[in-house]
């Protein structure tokens, strides 16, 4: 730490180090709302996959051990992200001069967890595709706009962002191809298409494409009416492996290549889970490392939305 820190660098310090706090904290969110969603939906039952959707007719206060124990670590990690999240506001905002930039961010911050805290009333028990929606992407956005501000600190102010345009395309491309494999999960469509070759499509509906449309009871993760949003899945994932792989390329010519490298990274071991998923018949842990990276790679390209630091700290972004 630099003796001569002006009160402005340790706030902007304090700062950078409660957004990296919560971004790992809104990591563990995620992934304990994965979890509780997924396995109750039945991934990792017993007998597969005929008790596939049964545990969504359990009340809570029913469910298993492990599922109460993450539901609590869930609610005490999202109450304490959540204090910390209104730290972070008073400290961007609350002395002279103010952080704009930074208060901004975390502004956008409070906004997206008071959203996810008056939804999660009604998670437990909704089997709506628009709150299974509301939590992915909200959760994925919190981490991406913590990993955003804590790597704000060090960046010129006003300085151009070569590969934003890029960034913020793959960033939308990348949202989208999750939404559509939120509604894979919620509409019960995980093996709806075993193979590219065997994804019958004639059943398909675009109903499954309605977040405000319950799927129907009893339905197993086979039912070939979801074939359709699958298929768009993996099509979608497709497309932003390639604009990807175009980043990467644009990154390492930029001199980033620590993001370039994890450009390519990232998507690869995407799509080996993705494989996983379905050759495997729709294991959690795979599941949940899917859900996971793609947390990552969002907060990866908000990281490349802003300018090159004005002195090099770290060569990964």
């Amino acid at each position: 730490m630099p003796l001569t820190e002006t009160p402005l660098e340790r706030r902007q310090r304090l700062l950078q180090r409660m957004a990296w706090v919560c971004a790992v904290m809104v990591l563990c969110i995620t992934s304990l709302s994965a979890y509780l969603r997924l396995s109750k939906a039945g991934l990792g039952c017993e007998p597969w996959p005929q008790c596939y959707g049964q545990a969504l007719q359990t009340p809570a206060a029913e469910a298993g051990g492990a599922e109460a124990a993450a539901r609590l670590a869930h609610r005490v990690i999202a109450s304490a992200a959540l204090v910390l999240v209104l730290l972070m506001v008073l400290t961007a905002l609350g002395s002279r001069p103010a952080l704009g930039a930074q208060g901004r961010m975390a502004l956008v911050l409070l906004g997206l967890a008071l959203f996810l805290a008056v939804l999660g009333r009604w998670t437990a028990q909704s089997r709506l595709p628009a709150v299974t929606l509301g939590n992915l992407l909200g959760g994925f956005a919190m981490v991406a706009v913590s990993v955003r501000l804590a790597l704000a600190a060090g960046r010129p102010g006003g300085a151009a962002a070569p590969l934003a345009p890029w960034a913020w395309l793959a960033a939308a491309l990348l949202l989208a191809q999750a939404a559509l494999g939120g509604l894979v999960s919620a509409g019960h469509a995980g093996l709806s298409c075993p193979a590219w070759g065997a994804c019958d499509l004639s059943a398909g509906t675009w109903q499954a494409l309605h977040p405000w449309v319950e799927p129907a009871a009893g339905l197993l993760p086979t039912q070939a009416g979801g074939a359709l949003v699958h298929l768009l899945h993996r099509s979608c994932g497709l497309a932003l492996v390639a604009l990807l792989l175009v980043l990467a390329w644009r990154a390492r010519r930029a001199g980033r290549r620590g993001a370039a490298r994890l450009l390519v990274l990232l998507p690869l071991v995407q799509v080996a889970l993705g494989l996983g998923l379905v050759g495997q018949g729709l294991p959690l842990a795979l599941a949940l490392a899917h859900n996971l990276v793609a947390a990552l790679l969002l907060a990866l390209l908000l990281g490349l939305t802003l300018p090159p630091r004005a002195r090099a700290l770290s060569p990964a972004l």
